[in-house]
């Protein structure tokens, strides 16, 4: 049986109106979702595997048709988020057109909220449910015997008019249990980061769930439970990751330092094995203290990405971030001096948030002066705390990303909190934030005195023209 995994190109995304440096400037990762399917079914059959990532090899849809018609799979599987649905789509459409009885699997954080909706829509076979790797396994090896696949936890098909879902299958406690993600099956040497010294970059996961409960975040597939994978086995994948020519390393764990023993681990193992790389952490301010910073410089953490999301105690409070922003200033000095770069995320058009209240936030920036800041548009996102708050206060009249996910179509329209401010407002307000923080000449002069190699320079220099030219 020959499989297929597919990162389908990203020409439609629907969240356009958030005015970001340009994918092409900020990078390419890594698909590990896709990867780590692909590490468990090459650890446990023997199926004729293939990745496509579309977004890193720049492939137009013609290229894509053209790379899947030569493969010609029997089953093709997706990553679905709400964002992409429409390339997702189209890709599908592709894989129907070349091969009808191609089956064709979707998981992923939109197959997880709208599991009935997504296996109604067309060319869709199977659904995967939660943390995929056990439930596509199980799937492939049982595609022609309806009764045993009736019984698989995580799974979402249909026989006719009736959908089957047996529900959703426990998540995996022992994360070491996992193969780690099989990089040799895509160009693993194209992914590179704005923020790197060196590239080729990769991403990894140490952990899975966030226990944590802000109120624009929803986690669907790897849930609130909190599991974590020992720090032999972390630093025993990033030994192989050096070993195939990478350079840096970034850790997209939601927050990297919930359990401070574990932290200490990894610092030491790295330590231990004398492996000289730069990686990257995102964390919470209140889950790191200067005994832990000195341990992460030491092992050669790099950067540290924290979620900062506001400049006022106000929406901190409304996101129910559960820090403040003395924390937040506290936890910033500390970073700094023990040597590690900083990245603040913050969002722009929170629910009650007045243009004086987002002006706070910009200048809060400011002060904070991270090294990287990434400001992007608040986005209500379906299942989250928020999103059901602006349904029940009518900010927004109907269940539009319910209806999106029913009817994927590309006259959708992202909604927004225009509560105070309108949406065109917003959009200024984001586009002034990011010439606030990076046209300052002090910040610009930094900046160019930290660049080490030429490449470097070239991406930044067009990055910082982007900003420039945002209108």
């Amino acid at each position: 049986m020959k499989v297929l995994l597919i990162n389908p190109p990203a020409i439609n995304e629907i969240l356009s109106c958030n005015p970001q440096i340009i994918k092409e400037e900020r990078g390419y990762e890594p698909p590990l979702g896709l990867l780590y399917l692909a590490g468990y079914l090459e650890k446990y059959s023997c199926f004729d595997l293939k990745i496509i990532d579309a977004q890193v090899e720049k492939l137009s849809y013609q290229q894509l048709k053209e790379k899947i018609e030569k493969y010609q799979p029997n089953i093709v599987g997706l990553t679905a988020m709400t964002f992409t649905l429409l390339d997702v789509l189209a890709t599908i459409k592709i894989v129907k057109e070349i091969n009808p009885k191609t089956k064709v699997v979707l998981g992923g954080p939109h197959a997880q909220i709208y599991p009935q909706e997504t296996i109604n829509l067309q060319g869709v076979d199977y659904v995967v449910l939660g943390e995929g790797e056990i439930t596509f396994y199980e799937l492939l090896n049982n595609l022609d015997d309806v009764k045993k696949l009736r019984k698989i936890k995580g799974l979402v098909f249909k026989i006719g008019d009736e959908i089957v879902n047996a529900g959703q299958k426990s998540y995996i406690k022992n994360l070491d249990d996992l193969p780690f993600p099989p990089r040799r099956l895509i160009p693993f040497q194209k992914y590179f980061s704005l923020l790197a010294k060196k590239n080729p970059i990769t991403t990894m996961f140490t952990s899975r769930g966030c226990p944590y409960q802000c109120a624009f975040c929803y986690r669907p597939n790897m849930g609130r439970y909190f599991r974590y994978r020992s720090g032999k086995n972390v630093v025993d994948e990033m030994e192989e990751c050096l070993k195939m020519g990478i350079q840096e390393i970034f850790i997209y764990d939601d927050t990297f330092s919930v359990i401070r023993q574990r932290v200490f681990d990894i610092c030491d193992e790295i330590t231990k094995r004398k492996l000289n790389f730069s990686w990257d952490i995102r964390t919470r301010v209140d889950t790191v203290d200067e005994a832990m910073l000195k341990k992460l410089k030491q092992a050669g953490c790099a950067r540290i990405h924290y979620g900062v999301e506001a400049g006022t105690e106000k929406i901190l409070k409304v996101l129910n971030k559960g820090i403040s922003l003395q924390q937040v200033k506290e936890t910033f000095r500390l970073t700094k001096k023990n040597g590690i770069a900083t990245l603040a995320y913050f969002m722009i058009g929170c629910p009650t948030e007045t243009r004086e209240d987002i002006l706070q936030t910009i200048k809060f920036a400011k002060e904070l002066n991270p090294d990287f800041a990434q400001i992007t548009l608040f986005t209500p996102f379906p299942a989250t705390k928020i999103y059901q708050t602006g349904l029940e206060q009518k900010i927004f009249t109907n269940d539009y990303w319910l209806e999106f996910a029913k009817n994927p179509n590309s006259n959708f329209k992202t909604k927004y909190w225009e509560e105070n401010l309108s949406i065109q407002e917003l959009q200024d307000l984001v586009i002034y934030a990011y010439k606030q923080f990076y046209l300052r000449p002090n910040y610009i002069i930094k900046k160019i005195l930290q660049i080490k190699s030429l490449p470097e320079l070239k991406r930044k220099v067009r990055a910082g023209l982007k900003v420039i030219t945002m209108n």
